[in-house]
């Protein structure tokens, strides 16, 4: 009966050391890797970003510790540190594993791990719709596919690229930071815009909106008279003109309510 057990486990042993060494279990990462710039990645090649941009992109994002910020393809995971050590909590996502196994020791090295993770993991197969702020250095047509996914985000999401852009969807702030003499100088910022597209009833009447991005257009009617309106969304804040009247605003789901510069509240419903 021994000898069987000891053969059992021999066989055990053999078994986990075969998965061992095709990958079935972690491997001990290689502490001397050091990524390249230029390197090979699934959809792009890896550059980092200069520390100024990263610095620059989390400031144009007004990141504080309350926030929940995630990069897509997060290379060497500098930004994710960077936000980590201004108190808020970050996480990066990463699909090639030796950068991410180097920006976990670089979470450790710099004290920051309890507040820094990172993911290996297809950025398309991921779920980031907790971030507060999404930050990108990928290509424009990348930004294009995930467009559609940023704009179903809780509205006043802060969205950052570096350099790249989403296509018509133009953004909200950009800043250059000529003095860097780089290439890779320029961030954008969007802020996820609520969505208030349609009919809305008033009181007296209705509002219909014409939403492109946190852009919008269309008509007030109250009453008998139509006027034309214009204005614009950041986040669930709403600002527009009609008929020489500005009305500002909050959208809750499918409610608005604010106050208008003619006295007194407004509320539409849809």
């Amino acid at each position: 009966m021994n000898k069987q057990i000891l053969f059992i486990r021999s066989l055990a042993l053999a078994f986990i050391f075969l998965l061992a060494i095709k990958g079935g279990y972690a491997q001990n990462p290689d502490e001397s890797y050091k990524p390249q710039s230029g390197q090979a990645g699934k959809d792009v090649v890896w550059v980092p970003t200069p520390q100024e941009l990263v610095d620059a992109m989390l400031e144009m994002a007004k990141v504080t510790p309350a926030d929940y910020v995630i990069d897509l393809g997060s290379g060497d995971g500098r930004l994710v540190i960077t936000a980590a050590k201004r108190g808020a909590k970050a996480m990066g996502i990463e699909y090639n594993p030796d950068l991410v196994e180097f920006a976990r020791r670089s979470a450790r090295e710099e004290g920051v791990s309890a507040r820094a993770a990172f993911k290996n993991a297809d950025l398309f197969e991921s779920d980031f719709s907790d971030a507060t702020v999404l930050t990108l250095f990928l290509l424009s047509s990348i930004n294009l596919k995930l467009r559609p996914i940023i704009l179903d985000m809780k509205p006043g999401t802060r969205v950052v690229s570096n350099n790249f852009g989403m296509d018509d969807w133009k953004p909200d702030q950009t800043k250059q930071l000529t003095e860097l003499n780089l290439d890779w100088s320029t961030a954008h910022l969007w802020i996820v815009p609520a969505k208030v597209n349609g009919v809305w009833k008033l009181a007296n009447g209705e509002i219909n909106f014409v939403q492109e991005f946190q852009n919008i257009t269309g008509t007030m009617t109250v009453g008998k008279t139509t006027m034309k309106l214009s204005g614009a969304l950041e986040g669930n804040k709403i600002s527009f003109n009609a008929g020489g009247t500005e009305y500002t605003g909050t959208v809750n789901g499918d409610t608005i309510t604010g106050t208008r510069t003619k006295g007194g509240s407004w509320r539409a419903t849809r």
